[in-house]
């Protein structure tokens, strides 16, 4: 065997060793990362703050590191019908602000440096959710952010992406649906399909990570908004705003 057919035979070889992580998962979040595993598509429900990125990119890293998939495939809503033409600098660039929180999350679980060399290799690949359509995605896990914010028509498209050997995790909040229409987001729609199709499931994560006067805070807002205090819709607090 020549030594070029080696180093591609070790890069396919899956490392059995479990992955040394800086955070460690709450029980909750274990036993959603089984579910995961053990399902093609998982829906991952719950607001803010319930670890539903931090979870997807756990289980993204792990199998991109371990070898089980040669590519971690990001997308997520930009809430502006993904027209991102104006923003200056390639495709990686429009979509950094969009992706930062992700970036974030895997930079809190793993080395910042070959997280970034990941990205720099194309092992971690930014699509926009307009440019999913007409590709299907092999030996990918497939993480789908802010999917509270990507409507019925994208959803389908999206979910139907995932290729042989991949795995996709759809993150959303139904309470900070961003769209002008709540009713046209389809998280919901897929999040009730998980109960009809095999080898999919959902789940919503209920552990709140936020410090503690953030709920004090949220219902001091709600209070507000159902007294007609202050007007308002969805906000980015995780409740609802009537």
């Amino acid at each position: 065997m020549t030594a070029e057919a080696k180093e591609i035979f070790r890069e396919k070889k899956v490392v059995k060793n479990p992955i040394k992580f800086k955070i460690q998962l709450n029980e909750e979040q274990k036993e959603a990362k089984q579910l995961i595993l053990d399902n093609t598509i998982t829906l991952l429900a719950g607001q803010a703050g319930s670890g539903k990125t931090l979870l997807a990119c756990q289980v993204a890293l792990d199998g991109l590191l371990r070898r089980i998939y040669s590519k971690i495939i990001i997308t997520r809503p930009t809430v502006s019908k993904e027209e991102i033409g104006f923003l200056p600098g390639d495709l990686r660039e429009k979509m950094d602000p969009w992706v930062q929180p992700i970036y974030q999350n895997m930079f809190l679980l793993y080395d910042k440096v070959k997280i970034e060399k990941f990205i720099e290799d194309g092992k971690i690949e930014i699509v926009p959710v307009s440019f999913m359509r007409g590709r299907t995605f092999l030996d990918s896990i497939i993480i789908v952010d802010e999917a509270q914010n990507v409507t019925h028509d994208q959803m389908e498209m999206i979910s139907t992406r995932i290729g042989k050997r991949s795995k996709m995790i759809v993150c959303g909040d139904t309470h900070q649906v961003d769209l002008k229409k709540r009713e046209d987001s389809g998280f919901k729609f897929l999040y009730s399909a998980a109960k009809k199709v095999k080898n999919m499931e959902s789940i919503t994560l209920l552990t709140n990570n936020r410090n503690e006067i953030v709920q004090d805070l949220i219902d001091y807002y709600t209070d507000a908004y159902d007294n007609k205090r202050i007007v308002g819709t969805a906000g980015s607090s995780g409740t609802q705003k009537r």
